[in-house]
């Protein structure tokens, strides 16, 4: 590994960052040298973006911090294409309207790690359909298309993989190289970004614009990936058995986000701590050293700076106190996530099944009939091992709740309304 000397490389490179680069000893130069413009791009299939993203956030974060100016590129035009990079079979495609409703979604995640306020590397956000949108077919197949060699397209991964596996490659997605490396050449013309940085899948269309600026502008550009990151027991970041760790918080709850990061595996917590912190190494080294159940302290810590980052310092504290509360104490806390039932479903009668999926702690009820048998379940912290049981009016505590729970670390309060 190079022994970067710039600020930002050295972060990076210290806190398990960087998989691979184009030119290390460039890139250090360019960033000792002048104020860089670097760019990630995120395309708009969701209202929110989910933990699997936020290595690429926190790289833009880090480039800020070290005054460096972050560029982060909305979708608006290739989310209409989409990438088929690790993928086995084509994305649905999303109407206009999606798009621009899940674009408003993934804009605020990036006001809570960024600022777009004032001084020299203050941060971009930028909208690839503000170019791509209006591109002429044959102007374009002229002016750019001409610079694409498909001898290097079919080699690069996002399309070899597929072809390989012998899976449907439309001529939709074949485009979606072309028009990323669009984005980074014109990136370049508006705002000088010479780096792109991306998810170790990204680096062969990542190539490509750089390819096609040298050709096109004779720019000097840049590639940084990062390396596909994994729990210990091999799961992929960001998704769950329960779905998608989403960032925002319409999609998940702060409380839920900081109990994803609680439960993080023992072996994770030191190299989650570097990446989705910016706690001190030190720190970082100290709290990794612990052992046994001290080690649950480091994941504390780990949950409420994380959650931190997402949601701020006061949501994180709630989400905290919320889980010492409920596992600690054994309390119902006021700020477990909680669903809101009319009072007449209770008054008739609500069947324990049909309240479980409602609070959306199973998916069927034939998941709640498993998890009963289980042990799974409990309603007031009392197990319950009859699926007809019913909860009524009587059920409800003192504060007008009833605490519905799956397993230990899963937690739901129903309300009469």
């Amino acid at each position: 590994m190079t022994a970067f000397k710039s600020d930002f490389l050295r972060i990076l490179s210290e806190r398990g960052f960087i998989h691979q680069c184009s030119d290390p000893e460039g890139l250090d130069a360019l960033f000792r040298s002048e104020t860089v413009s670097a760019y990630i791009g995120f395309d708009c299939t969701a209202p929110s973006l989910h933990v699997g993203s936020l290595v690429q956030i926190m790289m833009l974060h880090w480039m800020q911090q070290c005054g460096h100016r972050p560029i982060v590129l909305m979708g608006g035009g290739t989310t209409r294409v989409g990438d088929p990079s690790g993928k086995d079979a084509a994305r649905q495609l999303l109407s206009a309207e999606q798009i621009e409703a899940n674009k408003a979604g993934i804009r605020t995640i990036f006001t809570k790690f960024l600022s777009f306020e004032g001084g020299d590397n203050a941060a971009v956000m930028a909208d690839n359909a503000d170019w791509l949108l209006g591109l002429h077919y044959v102007d374009f197949l002229r002016d750019v298309g001409r610079h694409i060699s498909v001898n290097q397209m079919i080699q690069r991964d996002s399309v070899k993989l597929r072809l390989q596996r012998e899976q449907h490659l439309s001529f939709l997605e074949f485009n979606y190289m072309v028009l990323q490396a669009y984005d980074y050449v014109e990136l370049n013309r508006r705002y000088g970004c010479a780096l792109q940085m991306g998810g170790s899948d990204q680096w062969g269309n990542i190539i490509s614009g750089i390819d096609l600026g040298r050709k096109i502008e004779d720019a000097a550009l840049y590639a940084l990936t990062t390396p596909l990151l994994t729990t210990a027991s091999g799961a992929k970041m960001g998704k769950t058995a329960d779905g998608a760790v989403w960032i925002n918080a319409e999609q998940l709850s702060p409380y839920d986000y900081w109990q994803y990061w609680r439960n993080t595996e023992d072996a994770d917590v030191g190299k989650f701590l570097k990446l989705f912190t910016t706690l001190p190494l030190d720190e970082i080294a100290r709290l990794e050293a612990l052992e046994g159940a001290e080690l649950n302290d480091a994941k504390t810590v780990l949950a409420t700076e994380a959650t931190t980052m997402a949601h701020g310092r006061e949501a994180a504290g709630q989400a905290a106190e919320t889980a010492r509360q409920t596992f600690v104490e054994g309390g119902t806390a006021a700020t477990l996530p909680s669903v809101d039932v009319p009072r007449a479903d209770l008054d008739a009668g609500l069947g324990v099944l049909t309240a479980y999926v409602t609070a959306g702690l199973c998916g069927s009820n034939g998941d709640v009939r498993r998890n009963i048998k289980g042990g799974a379940v409990r309603i007031n912290d009392v197990p319950v091992n009859d699926d007809k049981r019913v909860l009524t009016a009587s059920d409800l505590s003192a504060d007008g709740v009833i605490k519905l729970s799956l397993g230990k670390k899963k937690h739901v309060l129903l309300r009469a309304s």
